[in-house]
This record gives structure tokens, C-alpha cells and sequence, in this order.
């Protein structure tokens, strides 16, 4: 099976993806993801690139760096890409890489395996006499699917370092690239009131998840749909019997946003509710677990729109730029101040859940496209 253009090897491709697939490699499976980075690491230094191997903390994968300009202060472009996905262990088995007709299927097949793959082939095949214009830089993420939580401040300060980021996770199946993403938090949320008899002694008791039903109730009054600032109260429980008042509950909410400033209005005003809850005794945490800045393009993050737009023309590829609802580390490195965009693997959908696909066909249109780019910057 090849692409009939430029003659893309994609049964290659393809045999490279399969270690990719199959095998378990959620974020808290450090051994999966640190197997995916030893499969990583073989290709970069199979090219002449140098790379570096960092392991923040023990709970998580490593995350690997690759470079063409070892010792450099400053890169032109920086490439982005995740190795773990949301899969819990005993999937790979269940669901390895198959191809039915134009689509391929498996966990992570597009979220984003090809994504991180066709970054290395992209940079394979580039004319060296090109690339040896450009500094580049590969970071290779290890704990994405759970907000970076260990790897964003060594992402962050890698973009700081770089002229602009292009983030590989999957291309929509229409074509589209990502311009924006929404900004998102998670929070947890518990209530701790006083247990009492519900039948004998009801008015000794504090229930703690009257608290929480009021909280849900203020949060959804703090959804501004015209903005986009959301908010999903998704996961509740407490209580230990119905003949007892509840002395304990928790709520696991989801925030999404467009504005950071809402986004930072939204979280002082939990904290305020937490210091004056509705029930007088009632003590209340809250828990802010993770947190993206929303991604929104400025002037110097246009320009680089508008050089990916003369590349995708030059190779006959039409596509819109889409603001996403979900996160990405390209939400870290663009509230940076660093010209970040997103989209750059080859098309698919899908994204954590059994019917995630690849676009086949797009493989090798989507390497070029980043190639063709790469070789924009390079002038």
C-alpha cells in the first residue's frame, strides 16, 4: 500500500505506528509511555539528533527533548507531541492497530501516535540543505491527557526559547487546523457538614450535600454561554444511609472559557463561597486539580497563520482554522506570549473513546503540509 504521490511508503508507516498502538501507555502507566519513548528516542538518534531524556517525577513517563542544534539558546520552531493517552491498561490488547479500508483504528491511533510519528518522518525526509537553516526542537510530552502537570513548566520554558510552536495532535476529519482552544479547569469540591440521626435528632445534623445542592445551583448560574465560560457539576456523591444526615460530599466540576479573566473571576468566586457557605457549620474546600489558560492567536501568531495558509496552497490543501473547545499544551505555550499552533498530525477523530480513527489518506498530505512549512521558516 503506498500514497501515490511522492510514492509515501505508508505500509512503513504503518509497521512504525503498530509498536505505537499496541501497547498500554495511559499517563499512569509510566512503562508504557517510557516504551514509547525508547521507540522515539531510536528514531531521533537514528537521524543525527541529539536527545535528552527528563523524568520529573516518578509517577509519571519520561518526557524527551530532540534536537539538529544541540547547545542552542534560541530555536526557530519548536514541535510539540504527547506519548500517553487516556486508556487504562489492558486496552492495547483488546484494541490493537486494525485497518478497515481508508481508516485505521486503536487507542491513541490518533490522539496521537501519528501525530508524533509523522512529526519524525516529516523531519526525515526533509532536504537537509533546508533544514539546516532551522534549529528545531521536539518535545515529547509524557502526561498531556491529565493537564501536564509535571511536564508544562519544562514545555513552557522550551517555548520561551523558541521563535514559534506547532502542536501534532490530530487534524479534524475535515482538514481543519487549530487557531484557538478553550481554556478548561477541574475542580474538586468537598463538603463537610455533621452527621445526626435523621430521624430523632434532624436539626443536630449539618447535611453536607444540601450545601452541595446549593453549590450546584450558583454554579450554573455562573455559565455566561454568549462568552463561552462554562461550568459542569459532572460527578457527585456523599452521604452513608438514608436515615442519616450526610457529614460529608463532593463535587468534581468542569470549567471551561474563552477569557482568562472570567476564567480567574470564575475561581475567586468559588473561594469565596467556600469562606461563606450556605449552611452556618458547613465547611467547604475547594480543590482547583488542573488548569489550562485558554489559547487565542495575537498578531505575531497570525503571522505564522498566515504562512501555514501559502504553505497549504502551494500543496493543494484547503482547510479552516478552528477554535476548539478542548485543551492542548499548545494552551501553556500560547499564554506564554509564544506564537502557538495546533493540528499538525494527520487527520482524525474520535479522540478517547473505542471508535477513535486515522485518516489514511491524509498521512502524507499532512506531512508535507508541515514540511512545506518548515521549509517557509527556513527562508
Amino acid at each position: 500500500m503506498t500514497d501515490s504521490r511522492n510514492a509515501f511508503p505508508l505500509d512503513a508507516y504503518l509497521a512504525d505506528l503498530a509498536p505505537l498502538i499496541n501497547l498500554d501507555c495511559g499517563t499512569r502507566t509510566p512503562a508504557g509511555v517510557a516504551t514509547v519513548a525508547d521507540i522515539m528516542t531510536e528514531k531521533y538518534e537514528a537521524i543525527g539528533w541529539q536527545v535528552t531524556r527528563h523524568q520529573f517525577a516518578a509517577e509519571c513517563g519520561p518526557c524527551l527533548e530532540a534536537t539538529n542544534a544541540p547547545g542552542a539558546s534560541h530555536y526557530d520552531l519548536m514541535l510539540v507531541g504527547h506519548m500517553d493517552t487516556v486508556f487504562p491498561e489492558g486496552t492495547a490488547a483488546k484494541r490493537p492497530l486494525k485497518i478497515e479500508g481508508n481508516q485505521a483504528f486503536g487507542p491513541g491511533v490518533s490522539d496521537m501516535k501519528s501525530g508524533l510519528l509523522s512529526t519524525w518522518y516529516a523531519l526525515k525526509g526533509m532536504d537537509p540543505a533546508v533544514l539546516a537553516r532551522l534549529k528545531v526542537l521536539v518535545c515529547c510530552n509524557c502526561d498531556e491527557e491529565i493537564g501536564s502537570p509535571w511536564s508544562k513548566e519544562w514545555l513552557v520554558e522550551k517555548a520561551k526559547q523558541s521563535g514559534c510552536v506547532l502542536v501534532a495532535e490530530a487534524a479534524r476529519p475535515n482538514g481543519d487546523l487549530i487557531s484557538a482552544r478553550k481554556g478548561n479547569a477541574k475542580y474538586r469540591i468537598t463538603f463537610h457538614g455533621k452527621a445526626s440521626h435523621a430521624g430523632s435528632a434532624l436539626s443536630e445534623g449539618i447535611s453536607a450535600i444540601t450545601e452541595l445542592a446549593h453549590w450546584v445551583l450558583a454554579i450554573n448560574q455562573q455559565v455566561n454561554l454568549d462568552t463561552g465560560t462554562t461550568m459542569n457539576v459532572g460527578v457527585v456523591q456523599g452521604g452513608t444511609g438514608v436515615n442519616v444526615v450526610p457529614d460529608f460530599a463532593e463535587a468534581i466540576v468542569d470549567l471551561r472559557f474563552w477569557s482568562n479573566d472570567e476564567a480567574a473571576a470564575v475561581h475567586e468566586r468559588l473561594i469565596f463561597m467556600a469562606n461563606n457557605p450556605f449552611l452556618a457549620g458547613c465547611r467547604v474546600e475547594v480543590d482547583r486539580q488542573s488548569f489550562k489558560p485558554a489559547m487565542r492567536p495575537g498578531g505575531d501568531t497570525e503571522a505564522v497563520m498566515a504562512l501555514v495558509e501559502a504553505a497549504a496552497k502551494e500543496e493543494g490543501i484547503s482547510f479552516n482554522w478552528l477554535e476548539a473547545g478542548g485543551g492542548s499544551d499548545a494552551n501553556f505555550t500560547a499564554a506564554a506570549g509564544v506564537p502557538s499552533l495546533d493540528g499538525f498530525g494527520p487527520m482524525g477523530g474520535g479522540f478517547h473513546s473505542e471508535a477513535e480513527f486515522l485518516l489514511l489518506e491524509s498521512i502524507a498530505p499532512r506531512i508535507r503540509l508541515l514540511q512545506r512549512v518548515l521549509g517557509k521558516l527556513a527562508r
